[in-house]
């Protein structure tokens, strides 16, 4: 049973990563994805049944915050999924950890998101533009459009770094 947690939190990052590029691209969190890390997180828990029970707590008060927060339209629904299921596998101290590094994370991204207003407007990216200059092409058109931050990106860091401080 000891390899349940090391494997839970491998799984836990590679859907982390997996999220962040979903989100770059379409702007959105799938159910499913969310689903599956809080499963994930819960057997990561399974050999303490209080640990769980804590987790749950943790979860359900981040949840009531961040409902608040989505009502006002600071936050998406994706990433308020996101996170209700990344703290439903934490301590209340991962849980802590999580928000700190995740508001760090997105912190350079609207960092990054403002120094994109003083660059170029892009052209067209031409066939075999290398995936950077796609990328930005793609990111400064949305900008341009006051299209949200993909903050999922911010959320997957503070998961990733949150997720593999417990291994």
């Amino acid at each position: 049973m000891s390899w349940i947690a090391p494997s839970a939190a491998f799984l836990e990052i590679l859907l982390l990563l997996y999220v962040a590029t979903i989100d770059i691209a379409t702007r959105s969190i799938r159910n499913e994805i969310c689903l599956v890390l809080a499963l994930l997180g819960i057997a990561g828990q399974f050999a303490s049944p209080m640990q769980v029970v804590e987790s749950l707590i943790a979860a359900t008060i981040l949840f009531l915050v961040l409902i608040i927060i989505y009502q006002r339209g600071w936050m998406g629904g994706g990433d308020v999924k996101l996170l209700v299921a990344l703290a439903i596998g934490l301590p209340l101290m991962g849980v802590i950890q999580l928000l700190t590094i995740t508001a760090l994370a997105g912190g350079v991204l609207a960092v990054v998101h403002l120094t994109m207003r003083l660059l170029p407007n892009p052209r067209l990216a031409p066939a075999g533009s290398s995936f950077v200059r796609r990328v930005y092409a793609i990111e400064r058109w949305r900008h341009l459009r006051h299209a949200p931050l993909p903050y999922g990106v911010a959320i997957a860091c503070g998961g990733i770094w949150t997720v593999s401080q417990g291994l």
